[in-house]
């Protein structure tokens, strides 16, 4: 008999997973150029060629034992976490070094560390809707109870005067993740300062601890000039995680960084706690090729401009369809409100056309889908006219 807590966590297990594993199925019969998956945020451009290359000069230039071996600290390399500090600095104007930095099993991984580091049983942690389902798990990982601020559909900033109202002294921790997924949209640095203040002042007036917890998978993935705030800047009880997934296109390998700045109120504490709750989460340390790896290709980036051009036709191909949704200013998700009250009855009447959508009550928005528009250029454009056509059954 499997545990009690997991008997609601299968039962409520990924729609998105479930999704793309339909996708499959549906390929299976239709063929996979006749089948439409919006489902997954799985990068379909390759990771930049110097990947590649570093990979080949690292498996021929290092010592074997060394370079597959554990690591001294379960916090990873010293210098690669010196080098992913110096660039931080160098792009942010930050003051970070080598010890603020936690090489972590991607940003989920860095997530689970620092939660399980901070939360104790009935501790509250604070997301905004619409939000990634899994943060609701990873709190419930450590007894911890999420806590929801409902959506802003106007331009999906979060709605601050609820904020406000639902921290309480149990909160422990407030998490944000900018650019968005599920909406792509970018928290601006007015709602980050008002968002800092309101925190400041709750400190204060409970006398706690409250941290502001980054989670950073889409960091680069912005477009239009749009600037994303460092929110280590605004507030000093800061923890960002960062995950090279995106930005390099390498989700599977497992890589990312928890930064813990001087600034974080018994910083040196929380490190230390973080470093033990790598190894006791089973991680042991971060994969240590892949730390590697990204020291050597720490300023690559991935050519965002094939999700751009994604991004241009997709949205304005819906917009001409009828659909009403938000133009993304980052990560590659589409947020798109449903034409029917019901968005899950909207996810099967898309299906129909094998149209692969993701209702939005897996992200604590329900009237909404999300589209993953990390896909072939051309299967937006073969989608078109069967969106076009399901259009055709609300408007």
């Amino acid at each position: 008999m499997i545990a009690e807590k997991m008997k609601n966590m299968v039962a409520n297990s990924s729609a998105i997973r479930a999704m793309f594993e339909e996708g499959n199925r549906l390929a299976q019969i239709y063929g996979a150029e006749n089948v439409f998956d919006f489902s997954l945020g799985n990068p379909n451009v390759a990771a930049p060629e110097a990947v590649k290359e570093a990979i080949t000069e690292l498996l021929d230039e290092s010592d074997p034992v060394v370079l597959h071996g554990y690591t001294n600290s379960n916090s990873g390399y010293a210098d690669v976490r010196e080098t992913v500090a110096k660039s931080l600095n160098e792009r942010f104007g930050t003051n970070f070094e080598g010890k603020n930095i936690v090489m972590s099993v991607g940003a989920a991984g860095g997530l689970n560390v620092i939660l399980k580091t901070l939360i104790n049983p009935g501790d509250e942690v604070i997301a905004f809707a619409p939000y990634f389902g899994e943060y609701r798990s990873y709190t419930n990982n450590y007894d911890g109870v999420l806590v929801e601020v409902s959506p802003n559909t106007v331009d999906f900033q979060p709605k601050l005067d609820e904020f406000e109202q639902k921290i309480t002294p149990k909160t422990k921790a407030v998490i944000v993740n900018t650019p968005n997924n599920p909406t792509g949209v970018v928290y601006s640095e007015e709602t980050i300062k008002k968002l800092a203040s309101i925190m400041e002042a709750k400190q204060k007036e409970y006398g706690t601890e409250i941290y502001l917890i980054s989670d950073e998978p889409y960091r680069e993935l912005v477009y239009d000039g749009v600037r994303v705030p460092y929110l280590t800047k605004y507030y000093d009880n800061t923890i960002v995680g960062y995950s090279y997934s995106k930005s390099l296109s390498l989700p599977g390998e497992r890589i990312g960084y928890l930064v813990i700045p001087d600034e974080v109120k018994d910083s040196e504490e929380v490190l230390a706690a973080a470093n033990v709750a790598t190894r006791i989460l089973g991680f042991v340390n971060a994969p240590t090729l892949q730390q590697k790896l990204v020291a050597k290709c720490i300023n690559e980036k991935t050519d965002i401009s094939y999700y751009d051009r994604n991004r241009e036709t997709l949205y304005n191909g819906l917009r001409e369809c009828g659909f009403e949704c938000i133009k993304p200013q980052g990560a590659f998700y589409l947020f798109v409100k449903s034409p029917a009250a019901d968005e899950k009855e909207f996810c099967a009447a898309a299906k129909k056309y094998n149209l692969l959508l993701v209702p939005g009550s897996s992200f604590a928005c329900p009237g909404y889908v999300r589209l993953a528009y990390c896909v072939a250029y051309e299967t937006i454009v073969n989608s078109l006219p069967k969106f076009r056509e399901l259009a055709g059954e609300y408007f």
